[in-house]
């Protein structure tokens, strides 16, 4: 005879107490300590959430203590009921729901997209308080999905992180591009195909494609992950590194030049990248030192805005003549790990500014210099308090 299996639809954390009294596994001072915790832990959640005099905030606070409960025993246990009773008799009934709500805090903060100018950066706050209501009441195969989802977005993130630093880039470097994890990883295989071994900005980026399409690379390109690349990151990589070779026909067609391709061809906008370089670019592209200037001051000659560009070329920096907060502060940080060199400016000025103007603003920056570069580059300044002030005092700081 077939034995027919029940469907029992309680929540986990009724089950793991069922099993333990009837095997003994839970004893009434047991039982006792979570009589008395329960309510405390109902009455801390419904303020938490809402009101704790409010009869349908209690009502709400009794379902989600005993669901985040369950979600800390079966995830913990593996669905085991005498593991999950066990661990329940080891652990306070509080701290099951306090490891839930860490564990939904947890998961409410990792990237969602790879994409490295469009996730949050911090812990969680009040902000996401609507987020942990409804993850609080979640079932444990959505929280699964969802983890298993970030995971994936973040092995991508952490696997560009990785690469970009073998190429010697690093991971703020990437934030302040806002570029996607998946170019970054794209132009590491490439690069690693034709043994380059820096991050390419756009003149070296073109020169990686001139290599690939010589008749005698083409014979052999490999692409390949580096052999030292951390096994969690992977399976992550592989798929990237697939999508590199569906695209190689194109990226191997000689009609197509690169322009074309990478900056005009829409499937390719943005699936590669290379660091922006005013400098070098500038250079490579346009020799003529009006069109250069032109290029570089977007048409602007108020001192702010020309302070704002050469103190980015001395951060070593893509060229703006308008910093946004978060960008001001983003380039704060470069110049305190990386060093300011106001010279990288100087020159830039010597062989780009009209000649008429030139002493005026090689002045002006040696006088920003002498006075901004120990705010910018001190240790007394964690919050960036100072430095920031300098910026919107002296340079187009906004939005």
């Amino acid at each position: 005879m077939q034995s027919v299996a029940l469907f029992d639809d309680r929540p986990f954390f009724e089950k793991v107490i069922a099993y333990g009294v009837h095997h003994g596994v839970l004893d009434l001072a047991k039982l006792d300590a979570i009589q008395t915790d329960a309510p405390k832990g109902m009455v801390q959640i419904a303020r938490y959430f809402g009101n704790e005099f409010l009869r349908p905030d209690l009502e709400k606070a009794k379902y989600r203590i005993v669901n985040m409960v369950s979600l800390t025993l079966e995830i913990q246990s593996g669905g085991d009921l005498r593991k999950a009773a066990e661990a329940l008799r080891e652990h306070s009934f509080m701290s099951r729901s306090k490891a839930a709500s860490d564990m939904l805090k947890a998961l409410i903060v990792m990237p969602q997209n790879t994409h490295f100018g469009m996730n949050e950066h911090g812990g969680f706050s009040d902000k996401h308080m609507p987020q942990l209501a409804k993850w609080s009441l979640c079932k444990l195969a959505d929280y699964q999905a969802e983890l298993g989802k970030r995971q994936q977005v973040a092995y991508v993130m952490d696997a560009a992180i990785w690469m970009a630093y073998q190429l010697g880039l690093h991971a703020d470097d990437l934030e302040e591009a806002g570029c996607d994890a998946e170019a970054v990883i794209r132009t590491a295989l490439l690069a690693a195909a034709v043994q380059h071994k820096d991050m390419p900005d756009w003149v070296a980026f073109q020169k990686i494609i001139a290599k690939l399409r010589k008749p005698s690379a083409t014979q052999a390109i490999h692409l390949v992950a580096p052999k030292n690349l951390p096994t969690e990151f992977k399976p992550a990589v592989e798929q990237i590194r697939q999508s590199v070779e569906a695209d190689l026909p194109k990226i191997l067609d000689a009609t197509l030049t690169p322009q074309k391709l990478f900056n005009q061809t829409p499937a390719f906008v943005g699936r590669y990248f290379w660091m922006e370089d005013g400098l070098a670019e500038m250079d490579h592209f346009d020799r003529q030192i009006s069109a250069a200037w032109a290029k570089a001051t977007d048409g602007h000659t108020d001192d702010s805005s020309l302070l704002t560009l050469f103190l980015c070329l001395a951060a070593g920096s893509t060229g703006k003549t308008l910093l946004t907060e978060k960008s001001a502060t983003a380039l704060i940080r470069k110049i305190r790990k990386s060093g300011f060199k106001p010279d990288l400016a100087t020159a830039f000025l010597h062989a780009n500014a009209p000649a008429e103007h030139q002493d005026g603003y090689i002045a002006m920056w040696t006088a920003f210099v002498d006075e901004a570069q120990d705010t910018l580059q001190s240790d007394h300044d964690d919050q960036l308090h100072d430095a920031l002030a300098l910026l919107r005092r002296e340079c187009n700081v906004g939005g």
